[in-house]
């Protein structure tokens, strides 16, 4: 069994937040399964990590946690999170604006070279 996972939010974004969800429970559910994973946020996606964003997202209506508890859940177990730099500057997102649990910046080059390294399994969003 493989025990490295990278995934890719591109599509998951602020706008739709009953779909922010189940990408950082299932790196939650990789992570305690000691697995290693990494979550790039690409494109809108990026400003999850913009702190304050994802505190006021939901990923059911009416629901108690909010898609930043699911975030931290993940980062708790070990799940690493980082920005594309250029999503960051696109917009308007400084590194001193991200969320703690936001392991740094890395672009395209960091992410397709776990893409195309066959110790890791690939998803995305």
């Amino acid at each position: 069994m493989a025990d490295k996972l990278v995934m890719m939010l591109l599509n998951t974004t602020p706008d739709r937040p009953h779909e922010c969800g189940a990408p950082f429970f299932q790196a939650a559910a990789a992570a305690a399964m000691d697995i290693e994973v990494e979550i790039y946020f690409a494109g809108k996606a990026a400003s999850l990590l913009k702190k304050g964003v994802a505190e006021k997202l939901y990923p059911s209506d009416g629901g108690d946690k909010s898609i930043y508890s699911f975030m931290q859940d993940a980062a708790e177990l070990g799940v690493k999170f980082y920005a594309c730099g250029g999503a960051l500057t696109g917009h308007g997102i400084g590194m001193e604006d991200l969320i703690p649990e936001c392991a740094g910046a890395a672009g395209g080059a960091a992410y397709m070279s776990r893409v195309m390294d066959d110790d890791w399994k690939v998803l995305s969003y």
